[in-house]
């Protein structure tokens, strides 16, 4: 047997996916000639400079302006005295403001880390504290959060309030239309004037300082961002910026396009940008083509979403299951023109079968379904843009990505064997911030990530999942971990025990339940949920608490979740 011919037999047998790439697909790319996010910016702002970036409220901002902003926003920093690897938090949805607050942070040398705007208090206090973040940015209509969270966080020295409109140059009627499309009115707060500004003032002081560029390098943080990781403990995912600049190229070269293929391409932007979904496939891969974004920055609101889609043309979209099911059951959605729709990705949480099948009868395209997490940056596999009808599958691993599925003891499993999913490649993060413990359960002597998540590896080299290998609750596409719903209710004085599971359910794909003993007997559901509402945010209060004179435990006192999750208790 020839060199060649060995090769091909090593690539079938440990690497099947390799045979069933998609013509021209390389099997590797080079991270290390990749650069930065700051070279991204640099290199994409003067390229594009006059095509639209980002279209939202109506109004758009070409690169050239985001290019603007940005520095703006990195001079305003340097000034504040934010040097390379300081935090930067920034609690935005999709609105105008975020690019520009983004690359600002990231060509000042910071590191972002980006915070769901929906968080409570006690969740901000968390994130912001473990991440040591000295500048938070965030929208006007969270900004009570941050006055409730501010006297508990001594390290934060300036918020800065952003307005809906913010960034777009304009005045007056754009930022009413802004605000009637959050549908949302600005909650009163009071924050503390030696310790916040505004966005506007921000963008002015910019823009009157200078901005120094200082030097970046691929092995330095660009994001953390916070998951539960597969323990249930929320951390900081560390994101180098050659993790995620690997991730856009794996997923350019997969996708097959060139670096400058986004005259005309339009990605509807419903995904949030703090989450790394959206941010990665949404977000910088547009911005790598040269592409334009359509914000959606309240994708809850179903018949407004409706109507964005009615009233612009768009190529590209992704999202979640959830999301994709609720459109479908909009009565207007059948006037939407999906002529120009190339594509449509899914990943976050499984499609299920009858959405996938009512989405192509709909718009005559498939959902092209991948994978990914947090800690890989996050695409780890996907399928072929050519793709047909739905896989049920989660595609292939993308170029330089390894996958080896282990059983419990670590050794790999045979093909269609279930077992957990281990993931090796240049996406994969370092670790989790100031936590090297959490780090080394993550990792596999050899250097796989642990995804928690139990796959089979087909014999053409397509990953299925079949099930969580942890309690973790996933509704619509976000993580809900048992611990910290459980620590919240327990705090509840009428409360003796709880235990929290998931429940599958139609429209989110699973919901929390909380199985309660209680101290109180005059203890309602409504009294325990609205209790929770003060500590969590919506997507993780229970959506039914169950009332319980024990909960089912193991002989070492352990709560055996599993039974309350099979209704067996």
């Amino acid at each position: 047997m020839g060199d060649a011919a060995k090769a091909m037999s090593v690539h079938s047998t440990e690497k099947p996916w390799l045979s069933h790439y998609p013509a021209g697909v390389p099997e590797e790319i080079d991270a290390d000639r990749l650069g930065t996010l700051a070279d991204l910016f640099n290199d994409c702002m003067a390229r594009f400079a006059d095509r639209p970036a980002v279209t939202c409220f109506g109004a758009t901002l070409t690169y050239a302006q985001v290019k603007e902003g940005a520095e703006a926003v990195a001079a305003w920093l340097q000034s504040r005295g934010i040097a390379k690897g300081d935090r930067v938090a920034i609690m935005l949805p999709n609105v105008p403001s975020y690019p520009l607050a983004l690359f600002g942070a990231l060509i000042a040398g910071a590191t972002v880390v980006n915070v769901n705007p929906l968080y409570t208090p006690r969740e901000l206090i968390h994130q912001l504290s473990d991440a040591g973040a000295r500048i938070l940015i965030v929208l006007e209509n969270f900004a009570g959060t941050a006055a409730q969270a501010l006297p508990a966080l001594p390290g934060l020295e300036t918020v800065a309030v952003v307005g809906a409109g913010d960034g777009l140059g304009l005045r007056g009627t754009l930022v009413t239309l802004a605000a009637r499309h959050l549908k949302k009115a600005v909650p009163p707060y009071e924050l503390p004037p030696a310790r916040c500004t505004t966005f506007k003032l921000v963008l002015a002081a910019g823009r009157k300082a200078a901005f120094v560029p200082p030097a970046i390098a691929q092995s330095d943080l660009a994001f953390l961002q916070y998951t539960g990781g597969t323990t249930g403990v929320s951390k900081g995912a560390m994101l180098t910026h050659r993790n995620v600049m690997a991730n856009l190229e794996q997923s350019r070269v997969w996708f097959g396009m060139r670096d400058d293929e986004g005259p005309g391409r339009v990605m509807v932007t419903a995904l949030p940008l703090y989450h790394i979904y959206g941010l990665t496939c949404c977000f910088f891969f547009m911005v790598r083509l040269g592409a334009c974004c359509l914000f959606v920055p309240n994708p809850r609101d179903i018949p407004g979403f409706v109507k964005l889609l009615r009233s612009n043309r768009f190529t590209n979209m992704s999202g979640v299951n959830t999301l994709f099911n609720a459109l479908l059951n909009h009565p207007d959605i059948g006037k939407v023109d999906w002529s120009a729709l190339e594509y449509v990705n899914a990943g976050g949480m499984a499609v299920q079968a009858v959405v996938a099948q009512r989405w192509k009868k709909l718009t005559g395209r498939p959902i092209i379904e991948g994978y990914g997490l947090s800690e890989t940056a996050p695409v780890v596999s996907i399928n072929p843009r050519t793709l047909s009808e739905w896989s049920g599958t989660i595609g292939y691993p993308v170029p330089s990505t390894e996958i080896s599925v282990r059983d419990a003891a670590g050794a790999e499993v045979g093909v269609d064997v279930p077992g957990e999913l281990c993931v090796r490649g240049p996406q994969v993060m370092p670790g989790y911030w100031k936590r090297p413990e959490e780090t080394a359960r993550a990792m596999t002597p050899d250097g796989f990530f642990r995804t928690g998540d139990v796959a089979v590896l087909q014999a053409d080299g397509q990953i299925r999942l079949v099930d969580r290998m942890k309690d973790m609750i996933l509704v619509s596409g976000f993580n809900v971990y048992p611990n910290e719903v459980e620590d919240v209710l327990a705090t509840h004085p009428g409360v003796l025990e709880v235990a929290v599971v998931g429940r599958p359910h139609p429209e989110t794909g699973e919901i929390v339940v909380a199985h309660v003993v209680r101290r109180d007997p005059d203890l309602t559901p409504e009294a325990l949920r609205a209790f929770a509402r003060q500590g969590l945010t919506a997507y993780k209060v229970p959506r039914e608490v169950v009332f319980h004179d024990s909960l089912p435990k193991s002989n070492v006192g352990k709560v055996l979740r599993r039974e309350l999750r099979d209704g067996s208790a």
